[in-house]
This record gives C-alpha cells, sequence and structure tokens, in this order.
C-alpha cells in the first residue's frame, strides 16, 4: 500500500473538515479527495467515516459500490474501453485488446511507467457511437483499432516533446 505524504493528508483532512457537517457528507468528500488525488486511499476512508459517524468499513462498501470510485492511483492518462453490450458486440475487446499492448496497462490496472490508466467500463451510455472509447475524458465514437492506436501514440508523441523540453 502506497504511503501518503504530508500533503496529501493535509488535503483529505480540508476536505473531511469542509463537507463534515453537511448531511450524507460521505459521497461528497469521496469525489472531491478523488478529484484532488485522482483516487481515495485507506486513510482518506478512515477519515471520511470519522467524520460522517459510520465505520470505515461502510465508506468501503460505498467505494466499491460505485464504479466510478477508484483506490488505485490512476495514471496521467485514463483510457476507457465500454464494454456495454452494444460496443461489445461491433469489437471492443479487440480495442481493449490493442490498448494493453500500446500502453502496458491491464485492464483496471495503471502502466508500470504510471503514463496510462486502462478501464473497462459497462454501457457509456453512447450506444448510437460503438464502440466508444473515453480517452481524457473525450468520447472517441466508432471506435477503431487504428484510432485507438493513433490516440495512444500521439499521447506518448506529446509526452515525449515535454519530457525533452529545457525545464
Amino acid at each position: 500500500m502506497k504511503k501518503l505524504n504530508g500533503e496529501a493528508l493535509k488535503l483529505i483532512d480540508e476536505v473531511v473538515e469542509a463537507h463534515k457537517s453537511e448531511p450524507g457528507p460521505v459521497i461528497v468528500m469521496l469525489h472531491e479527495v478523488q478529484d484532488k488525488l485522482g483516487y481515495i486511499p485507506f486513510e482518506a476512508m478512515e477519515k471520511i467515516g470519522n467524520a460522517a459517524g459510520v465505520s470505515a468499513a461502510e465508506v468501503f462498501g460505498v467505494v466499491n459500490f460505485y464504479a466510478q470510485f477508484t483506490t488505485e492511483p490512476k495514471g496521467k492518462h485514463v483510457v476507457n474501453v465500454c464494454l456495454g453490450t452494444a460496443c461489445y458486440v461491433k469489437g471492443a475487446q479487440s480495442l481493449i485488446d490493442e490498448a494493453i499492448a500500446l500502453t502496458g496497462a491491464e485492464v483496471n490496472r495503471t502502466s508500470a511507467d504510471g503514463l496510462f490508466s486502462l478501464d473497462a467500463t459497462r454501457c457509456l451510455g453512447a450506444c448510437g457511437l460503438a464502440p466508444v472509447c473515453v480517452i481524457d475524458g473525450r468520447v472517441v465514437g466508432a471506435c477503431t483499432k487504428k484510432k485507438i492506436a493513433e490516440e495512444i501514440n500521439a499521447i506518448r508523441s506529446a509526452e515525449a516533446t515535454q519530457e525533452t523540453l529545457p525545464a
């Protein structure tokens, strides 16, 4: 388990303090922590539970129930591939396979270099555009292996260019 630094712990404390007196604060706190840290560490679940008067186990149950929450740090770039019925029958599995090959990230994991997270999602609500990928929040409809490769390679190129720029 990753050890949180003082800055992350302070941020969690600020979120908890800002929302602890609101009705039903758990979901609000979880969203804000994830927005700021990119994931929800166990320490946050403990602090949120204490502030809301529920156990950390109950908070953990909420985190695991809702698919949008994650307990693992995400990569700098997030690739979501829809595996809903319409997308799946139109070849979404081949998109997953291509993304794994290009990013080095397994499904619902982050690549070793921390650059990519690959998530398989269930129905993004864009069935008419199937198969659908969402890359860094941008919808790519009628996605193909070629399109997903172009997107991932463009991100890699942009990252490589940034690394070579003087600081």
